[in-house]
């Protein structure tokens, strides 16, 4: 059963507080991208599935096109630096990934600037902007899609394309340096007090 937001004094904390560490993954796949030849970016396991760069260029295509369709602080302002855009049937506008750059600096600037994207949104929101919704329509079916379906969302595609490029980088020889045994989890929790502490 879902539960819902409940009102009051809470609802004012910025929604940064409750996914605190994402800014640890952020820094896990920028580590695990920088070292990387020319050659280790353009790898995949097979001629139909995507490279290393092609998949870390995907991350932040996934984190504009979804932020900019609830107007997240500075979606609309990097955006704006995007030629390239698609429309689907609906009127839904779509980053056109191939003309975006796979190469080693151009995709750590990417993941950056689209990191600060996020963490602007993560910044400014409270928990209770998590509940506004805007109209999406998919299939033929219009959504009321929440702030937080759309952030949960995005977070877990940053995951699962983050798992999928530390198995790239393994079949290559390379161990991330965070992705792997941490998973990218890089916030530590506090040391906890001794007994005669507590």
């Amino acid at each position: 059963m879902q539960s819902e937001l409940r009102s009051g004094p809470e609802e004012r904390i910025p929604i940064w507080t409750v996914y605190s560490g994402w800014e640890g993954y952020q820094t896990s796949l920028v580590r695990a991208i920088a070292p990387l030849s020319t050659d280790q970016l353009a790898f995949r396991p097979a001629p139909h599935m995507h490279s290393v760069g092609e998949i870390v260029r995907h991350i932040g295509v996934g984190r504009l096109n979804w932020f900019l369709r609830m107007h997240a602080p500075g979606s609309e302002e990097l955006a704006s630096r995007i030629l390239n855009w698609s429309e689907d049937e609906y009127g839904n506008r779509y980053v056109v990934e191939k003309a975006l750059a796979t190469e080693g600096t151009e995709l750590i600037c990417w993941l950056e600037d689209t990191w600060q994207m996020v963490d602007s949104t993560l910044a400014q929101w409270s928990v209770s902007d998590l509940k506004q919704t805007y109209r999406h329509t998919f299939m033929g079916r219009t959504y009321a899609v929440s702030r937080q379906w759309t952030i949960w969302r995005i977070l877990s595609h940053d995951i699962h394309h983050g798992g999928q490029l530390s198995v790239l980088l393994y079949m290559q020889g390379i161990e991330p340096p965070d992705l792997g045994y941490l998973g990218g989890h890089l916030t530590e929790p506090p040391l906890a007090e001794s007994p005669e502490q507590g």
